[in-house]
């Protein structure tokens, strides 16, 4: 095992020399060619991912992680257009960031790749393909490390994907998808610093601090999402109601669904029942604080524990509050700082929302859905990010550079 780890982050780090060379539309023609090949493959890809299914089902595995490992003809072509997209987005390679001419030298800044970036994440075969195409575009050589259970999902993509940029012209693999399922592997490439230099976790709060414990490699991670929407008291009530229910019942098994409601209490009474009767419709369950329960008399009191949980399930928790300062102080202390939505009339509220709550992504009169790369234009995400240093949010092309200096002069030395 340790000699086909040596050898594959060998390779891994050699092409990083190798793809810095590759030009722009070189590299849209390879990523185009890739979106084809997914729908060109499909019924091979769709026939492996079924035998991820069946393994599911057989193991009796909960429908938020079925839902996550199943592929369909649609979610194929959200990933084929995925990969258009990045193919159209500007290349943030060489793009200068800073110039300034000093003492005669030319100094300037400039995007270049991370090198090796390991990603290591659970059971969705999706994000294979998205962080292949982010990782080409933005000249980086991805390793993939993903959870057994999308293991024939993974390597049907990685077949497809392969064959595509070898079809295309390109002379060295520009990814690598681990095949070895040994979780022991994982722990052996976290030590491997001399030939990784980035860690992407993608998946739950234990494979997460698993990860974060045992590097020896920097790590961009978000623990969980436990986001929020915050309904004001002057609102528009059926868009509230609909942006709330979107936000829980669209794709609850995902980060980016809302887990808490804080409702203001001057429009608890009237706005609770309706949402209630709406979330009823889809088997969500409600637990409440005190005031909620007051209101709504069938649903469950909330625990403390309760305000901190991620469910990736149809529950959700809700509490009422008095106004927008104390809405404000519980996301900041019981959330993710992942993203967290304001549903309201009022500008002022807005702004103070926008600038008072500390989280990667705030919202304005949107579900929380939309916290995707994707969706923010930046052709798909690597994965999101709620730490503060070098990236945050939704992390794309641009999160997947570095830079460094490019300086001339004219035989200037320093005095």
């Amino acid at each position: 095992m340790k000699e086909y780890i040596e050898k594959l982050l060998k390779e891994a780090k050699e092409n990083t020399y190798k793809i810095i060379k590759l030009n722009t539309n070189f590299k849209n023609k390879i990523l185009l060619e890739m979106a084809d090949y997914l729908i060109k493959e499909k019924d091979y890809i769709l026939k492996e991912n079924k035998k991820d299914i069946d393994n599911a089902i057989k193991n009796k595995f909960p429908k938020s992680t079925i839902d996550r490992l199943l592929l369909n003809e649609k979610r194929l072509d959200e990933m084929s257009a995925s990969l258009r997209e990045v193919a159209k987005l500007d290349d943030p390679i060489y793009k200068e960031i800073y110039f300034k001419e000093r003492n005669g030298l030319l100094i300037k800044k400039i995007r270049f790749p991370i090198g090796v970036v390991l990603i290591i994440y659970e059971a969705r075969p999706n994000v294979t393909s998205d962080c292949i195409g982010l990782l080409f575009k933005s000249s980086n050589i991805g390793i993939l490390r993903g959870g057994s259970d999308a293991f024939y999902s993974n390597m049907a993509i990685k077949n497809v994907l392969e064959k595509a940029s070898l079809d295309s012209g390109l002379d060295f693999k520009p990814f690598f998808v681990i095949e070895n399922t040994d979780h022991r592997v994982v722990d052996i490439i976290l030590k491997k610093d001399n030939y990784i230099d980035l860690v992407i976790p993608r998946g739950g709060e234990v494979l997460i601090r698993k990860v974060v414990k045992k590097s020896k490699i920097p790590v961009i991670k978000h623990y969980k999402g436990v986001c929020h929407i915050f309904v004001d008291e002057d609102i528009d009530l059926e868009k509230a109601i609909r942006i709330c229910v979107n936000a829980k019942v669209q794709r609850p098994s995902v980060c980016n669904a809302v887990e808490k409601i804080l409702v203001h209490k001057n429009i608890a009474k009237s706005f609770l029942p309706i949402l209630k009767k709406e979330f009823d419709k889809y088997n969500v369950v409600i637990r409440g604080d005190k005031e909620t329960c007051k209101i709504l008399k069938d649903i469950k009191k909330a625990k403390e524990k309760d305000w901190f949980e991620e469910y990736l399930d149809l529950i959700i928790t809700i509490k009422v509050v008095n106004n927008i300062d104390q809405a404000i102080r519980h996301i900041n202390f019981y959330g993710s700082h992942h993203t967290d939505s304001i549903i309201t009339k009022n500008r002022d509220n807005i702004e103070k929302f926008m600038q008072e709550v500390d989280s990667a992504c705030c919202f304005a009169n949107i579900s929380t859905r939309f916290s995707d790369g994707y969706q923010f234009g930046l052709g798909a995400e690597i994965g999101i990010s709620t730490d503060k240093l070098h990236a945050r949010g939704p992390m794309a092309l641009e999160e997947l550079t570095t830079y460094k200096w490019i300086v001339e002069g004219d035989g200037q030395i320093r005095e």
